[in-house]
């Protein structure tokens, strides 16, 4: 189990101070004091993966549609920042080599989800490993990549079988070791709802790392770390547990 990942990671930067799966809410996590973040990546229409939760453009930004239609210059024109705040009207959704070198330049590890469009896991995979493999910095603490798609996470492990790995799921499955041992990965990462003392002491036992989403809460957090938990994702990287 690695010891370099801390407790705290940002969730899509720091969610609740910036708008999420941007550069400003990455940079908004280093200022509160994360050294890991997390985000979400897919691909634009020409091949570029870009940092994007939703299925549509509509909740984050001023555009419509799928984010995956329109190509990566395309999406540049669009304002990402302003549903979130005036303060930060005009906001872009990056691309992930534009992440990857925000993090180089503040000091932060990753956590990598990939999350395909519909019919492009293999493709996002690919991507992914493409360029964290050319982008990520050698001293940089090793990215972690989990994924809802074990369609992706697994073409992933085929080409970049070195990578460190995570099995995100929302339930945790009865057959949820054979899934891990399948993908190679490391760590278990489990919504909140999942994180019961039982399903957690069995993750650990296994030897798989815990980690938890999305906990907002400090008692909360103080709680799972007493179960073994080894991080929660939060929206607000400035919350410590007491």
């Amino acid at each position: 189990m690695r010891n370099d990942i801390p407790f705290i990671i940002g969730h899509r930067g720091a969610a609740r101070h910036a708008p999420e799966n941007t550069l400003a809410s990455i940079r908004r996590a280093a200022q509160l004091g994360a050294k890991w973040v997390e985000f979400d990546v897919k691909l634009s229409r020409d091949g570029v993966l870009i940092l994007f939760h939703d299925d549509t453009l509509a909740r984050t930004t001023d555009g419509a549609g799928r984010p995956e239609d329109p190509s990566f210059e395309q999406l540049g024109r669009l304002d990402a920042g302003s549903w979130f705040s005036p303060d930060f009207a005009g906001e872009r959704i990056p691309s992930l080599v534009e992440a990857i070198q925000l993090l180089i330049e503040l000091g932060l590890g990753g956590n990598v989800e990939i999350k395909p469009a519909p019919g492009q896991a293999r493709e996002t995979a690919l991507a992914v490993a493409a360029v964290l493999g050319a982008e990520w910095a050698h001293d940089q603490a090793p990215p972690v990549v989990s994924s809802f798609s074990e369609e992706a996470l697994e073409v992933f492990a085929e080409a970049r079988p070195d990578a460190d790995r995570a099995l995100l799921v929302g339930r945790l499955p009865k057959d949820w070791r054979a899934r891990a041992d399948r993908l190679g990965c490391s760590a278990v990462h489990m919504s909140d709802k999942a994180a019961t003392k039982k399903n957690v002491s069995a993750v650990l036992e296994a030897g798989f790392a815990v980690r938890v989403y999305t906990i907002n809460d400090p008692g909360r957090m103080v709680a799972l770390r007493r179960l073994g938990v080894q991080s929660v994702f939060t929206d607000d990287p400035a919350i410590r547990p007491s």
